[in-house]
């Protein structure tokens, strides 16, 4: 017995072709669907064992920069008989010009540091020359290097004379004592200057500082630093007030909050998270910053550091700062950075 194939009808013909398409529809869906959850995976795999730094793999060059500079300088002894007068290289091959690169040498020292002066002369029994005769002085070989005198640690001390009536025994007076940054503190200006400038912008912690001034034998506990560093900001309060004005008043605002967690502060447990709300403005040359602490991350805080303003603000993409961006007068933008770490991620994803 012979069994011959069912030829389909013509009439089958359309509905065979839809469910052909339809059929390689569906493998084309699971294929971009097992494609995504695979770049999925291989992000995931990044973020969880990957670096977390967003540089490219080109950038890993970079860790050779010593061999290829001894490779290029190597390149560069080679091709010195190759440049002429000019620094111009001669190349007879080609037509391209390469000019030689420049001197990397090291950088004169400032004129305006002052100079100590260290003479360093011959013996008497070298200043005779194998002939017999006195040699005579032609000039001097002058290096320089450059010193640092470590701080040093002293008391001021403000002797207020005092004067008294001799003969009615009943005035005496005392010049009165400057103006004090902290009255009732042992605390100079230039102290308080020092500890500001160690901490805030050499980020040199306070108790660092405690332990750098025991080395000074200056016993000064770390409560006692932190506690001059909360009344030097009600010294500089009108000078933080004229830069928030300051910052108001000009065209462009960068914006930003970065998670604070604060210890016993009231109403609050000390899980709880706190913001510190940054603002950056004006030119490269004159840059303001200024830091606002808040207990959350309220949009309305946002409208708070940026009322008055108009101009430009960038942001990242976070909601608290879409109503104040949509006021009149203010155009919105947004932060390359975070849209280059959507490259990156794609990059990872797709390798």
């Amino acid at each position: 017995m012979t069994i011959r194939p069912q030829i389909p009808s013509s009439d089958d013909v359309p509905s065979l072709k839809a469910l052909l398409l339809e059929k390689d529809r569906s493998l084309n869906e699971k294929d971009k669907r097992i494609s995504l959850l695979e770049e999925q995976v291989r992000l995931l795999k990044h973020k969880r064992f990957g670096a977390s730094s967003e540089k490219s793999d080109d950038q890993a060059e970079l860790f050779n920069e010593v061999e290829a500079t001894d490779v290029s300088l190597e390149n560069d002894a080679e091709m010195d008989d190759a440049f002429d007068a000019d620094n111009t290289a001669v190349v007879e091959t080609d037509t391209i010009q390469y000019e030689r690169r420049k001197s990397r040498g090291r950088k004169p020292l400032p004129e305006d540091l002052p100079r100590v002066r260290i003479e360093h002369d011959l013996a008497d029994s070298d200043k005779i020359c194998d002939c017999g005769c006195a040699l005579t002085r032609i000039g001097e070989d002058i290096s320089e290097q450059l010193d640092i005198i470590p701080a040093t640690v002293q008391v001021l001390q403000h002797a207020r004379q005092k004067y008294a009536c001799k003969a009615c025994e009943s005035t005496v007076r005392t010049a009165a004592l400057p103006p004090q940054p902290i009255p009732k503190s042992n605390a100079s200006a230039g102290l308080l200057a020092y500890i500001a400038t160690a901490k805030y912008q050499d980020a040199l912690p306070l108790h660092r500082q405690e332990n750098i001034f025991k080395r000074m034998d200056v016993d000064i506990p770390r409560n006692t630093l932190a506690n001059w560093m909360m009344r030097c900001s009600d010294l500089i309060s009108p000078l933080i007030a004229e830069l928030d004005r300051e910052i108001r008043r000009g065209k462009i605002i960068q914006c930003d909050e970065t998670p604070l967690q604060v210890l016993k502060e009231p109403d609050k447990p000390p899980s709880s998270q706190s913001y510190m709300w940054v603002r950056r403005s004006g030119g490269p040359d004159r840059s303001i910053v200024l830091f606002d602490y808040a207990d959350s991350r309220a949009g309305s805080i946002a409208a708070g550091l940026l009322d008055g303003f108009s101009g430009y603000l960038q942001t990242d993409d976070y909601a608290g700062y879409h109503a104040t961006g949509r006021q009149e007068g203010l155009t919105h933008l947004g932060c390359w950075a975070h849209a280059r770490r959507k490259f990156v991620e794609a990059q990872k994803a797709a390798t």
